[in-house]
């Protein structure tokens, strides 16, 4: 099976096709990891996952979605995901990345709602455009406040270094940030970062720029964007197929393929494997390694997208977290081999 078959990016080897999706938790006080994402995380180690991605992590305060989320701005918070990325390293074949992300417009929220500015903080964006015409209006991000999240997303990439993690993903999707400045209808400026296709990635490309400076051969670099965000005039697959295009020059070694999230209202339809189109096309028209994702169920759904060459990876969300397991029992027919923690060898059969 190509789902148990290993995979290089850069000098890193995959053992299978199984990727842990990033997921928010809304668990961490602070930003710190804790216990609760140790056995979280490392569950899905123990479960065989080629490759875990640590959820959506704030690379400066106001970037979280929620004050519940994870961050990487200080020191204390790259101890605390060290302990984690030290279990798998040791006690596993998995590898472990870490998604850097900034809310932007979207930030300051708790269960889907905006926080007051006593709760929480005033969001930023690329322009004075609200997510919800219910919400405050954000702050336009000046030039020298976009070169100062420029560095600090480097500055969050050199400690989730320190904390020994593979993989670095940034986090250009579901209309956070990175989204809002590469969309038309999130971002309406008349400077170098709005306006053409090239001014409107600028942002995402000095992010990636930045974060190669840090990375060497044994740390390879994805970035996920929202294939499409379903709307008239909005981010469009064509587009991502042009932004895949220049980010494989850029030295990114993927492209993780989801969709929507940053025109409110979108009408999405949703069926089991609903955005792997997006990662084919994708790969087709660029020849650019891709991540497929969403309400991928079974290994051998996920089997299928990879003979038919529609992604390279397969990532799980939804099933991973009912099923820690699943890319163990998913070789459990006999075609794949999946690493088995050797104190359950006992239960192999």
């Amino acid at each position: 099976m190509i789902l148990y078959s290993p995979i290089t990016f850069r000098n890193l080897e995959l053992k299978n096709r199984w990727v842990m999706s990033p997921m928010c938790m809304y668990s961490s006080e602070n930003g710190l990891a804790n216990d609760f994402h140790f056995v979280h995380y490392a569950s899905r180690a123990q479960g065989g996952t080629g490759l875990i991605i640590v959820e959506a992590t704030g690379v400066v305060p106001e970037g979280r979605i929620t004050p519940k989320c994870a961050g990487l701005w200080n020191d204390e918070q790259t101890q605390s995901f060290k302990k984690i990325v030290d279990f798998v390293h040791q006690n596993s074949e998995s590898k472990i990345g870490i998604q850097l992300g900034h809310a932007g417009r979207k930030s300051s929220t708790w269960n889907g709602k905006q926080l007051s500015l006593e709760e929480g903080w005033e969001t930023v964006a690329p322009s004075k455009i609200p997510y919800h015409e219910s919400e405050r209006v954000p702050h336009e991000l000046t030039i020298p406040e976009i070169k100062k999240l420029v560095q600090d997303f480097k500055d969050a990439t050199r400690r989730a270094l320190e904390a020994g993690f593979d993989v670095i993903e940034i986090h250009a999707a579901h209309g956070y940030l990175i989204h809002q400045f590469m969309s038309p209808l999130s971002n309406v400026r008349n400077d170098e970062y709005g306006g053409s296709f090239e001014n409107r990635i600028r942002f995402l490309v000095e992010i990636v720029d930045a974060v190669n400076d840090l990375l060497d051969e044994n740390h390879p670099l994805f970035v996920r964007i929202s294939g499409t965000e379903y709307t008239e005039n909005g981010w469009s697959l064509e587009e991502s197929v042009e932004l895949a295009k220049f980010l494989k020059d850029k030295k990114v070694d993927l492209i993780d393929v989801s969709s929507g999230g940053n025109i409110h209202g979108a009408k999405i339809t949703l069926f089991d494997g609903y955005q792997v189109p997006l990662a084919a096309e994708i790969r087709k028209k660029t020849g650019m390694k891709t991540g497929a994702v969403g309400l991928i169920k079974t290994a051998e759904t996920a089997e299928e997208i990879l003979e038919k060459g529609e992604a390279d990876l397969i990532l799980v969300a939804r099933e991973i977290l009912r099923n820690p397991y699943l890319a163990i029992q998913g070789s459990f027919n006999g075609k794949g081999e999946c690493d088995f923690p050797h104190q359950y060898d006992r239960a192999r059969i």
